[in-house]
């Protein structure tokens, strides 16, 4: 069941998930091998052939603890009970996130409302009272408070609560022209990032971001979007996570509407009004989240006894690698190796670099 963290243990977590090629999917197979993060740190040396890579030291992460308690940030480990539900569903859940704000907008039930930076006047107009009416009805809007869409759903809801979340750290805003939104929303909702205090967000940080916006929410809105646009990925990580998706219909001469239009005919529900999404939102069925905290519990398997198979193992997943990432349950059925031994084998290979993991796990070489 959810618990609060002691501070070492919250410490821990922190030098786990700042070391360097750990991420969710690594940290969840480390806690799974080793039980807790403490154990997971002293194993870490043997694991990782680089002897450059190391956790950074205690007093690094005390550091950062003391440094977000001072900014008003609130660092939030996956098993503990203020950590979002919805997010902690996905499998696996960003380790620990960083929120600045107030934590209680967590607990609404959240709509995601993306779209353009490009995005029309009128577009712009819709997303704003869209996020102002789902606001008035109960629900936290969740965007990634870049310009056009986003920015409109962000200010929509400003006054009932609305949740950005960001590539970089909650104390790092792109774009800059956001910067007195950012303070809005900080003072009356939350900002919310995977990513330490101060880290400027690059291009590969932003899919990341986009799967906890749609991990955050109950269903996903896309108003305006390029039939080629990082918005569809949001869109796809929605799918993936057993989440709603609806878009708004547009001109077929308006580029930014094409991404709209193919949802739709894939099956994304149509909406025009706040009516339009709450009926969707209100008739589907209780999410099965997963039983908190069963991602954090070990696994019955001795890696040491196993050393000479994992290495074996390694080798053959390496020839089924390509460097289009492929999802990893696909990887170990085609590897017909016995699931302890590919997910060691994995795991050991993300740790040194070997393979390139995606935020929704999928896999590729380097």
């Amino acid at each position: 069941m959810p618990r609060e963290l002691s501070f070492a243990e919250r410490r821990d977590w922190l030098r786990l998930i700042r070391t360097q090629n750990v991420g969710p999917v690594s940290f969840r197979d480390l806690i799974n091998r080793y039980g807790d993060a403490a154990t997971a740190l002293d194993e870490l040396p043997a694991l990782i052939r680089k002897k450059s890579i190391q956790p950074p030291r205690p007093e690094q992460v005390e550091a950062e603890m003391e440094y977000a308690e001072n900014m008003g940030v609130r660092l939030i480990c996956a098993i503990e009970p203020d950590y979002p539900a919805y997010l902690r569903a996905l499998d696996p859940p960003p380790p620990v996130i960083s929120v600045l704000g107030d934590i209680s907008v967590l607990q609404k039930p959240c709509v995601a409302i993306i779209g353009s930076r490009n995005a029309s006047a009128i577009g712009q107009r819709f997303a704003n009272s869209l996020a102002a009416e789902l606001g008035q009805a109960g629900y936290a809007v969740v965007s990634g408070l870049a310009r056009g869409i986003d920015a409109a759903a962000h200010k929509g809801s400003l006054s009932t609560g609305t949740i950005a979340v960001l590539g970089g750290g909650v104390d790092h805003i792109y774009p800059r022209e956001n910067t007195e939104l950012h303070g809005h929303i900080a003072q009356s909702g939350a900002v919310i990032s995977e990513s330490p205090m101060g880290y400027r967000a690059t291009a590969r940080d932003f899919p990341r971001r986009n799967r906890i916006i749609s991990g955050l929410s109950k269903g996903v809105v896309v108003i305006e979007a390029a039939e080629r646009s990082g918005t569809l990925i949001t869109a796809r990580y929605a799918l993936e996570q057993n989440r709603e998706v609806m878009a708004a219909p547009g001109s077929p001469l308006d580029p930014r509407t094409k991404g709209c239009n193919r949802l739709i005919r894939q099956g994304a529900h149509l909406i025009e009004t706040a009516e339009d999404v709450i009926a969707v939102l209100e008739t589907l069925q209780p999410l099965d989240l997963r039983e908190p905290g069963s991602s954090f519990r070990s696994a019955p398997f001795d890696a040491a006894q196993a050393s000479s198979d994992i290495a074996k193992a390694k080798i053959r997943i390496s020839g089924l690698l390509s460097p289009t990432p492929t999802p990893r349950d696909d990887i170990i059925r085609s590897s017909a190796l016995p699931l302890p031994i590919a997910t060691a084998a994995l795991l050991e290979m993300e740790l040194c670099g070997d393979i390139h993991v995606e935020p929704d796990g999928r896999i590729g070489s380097v």
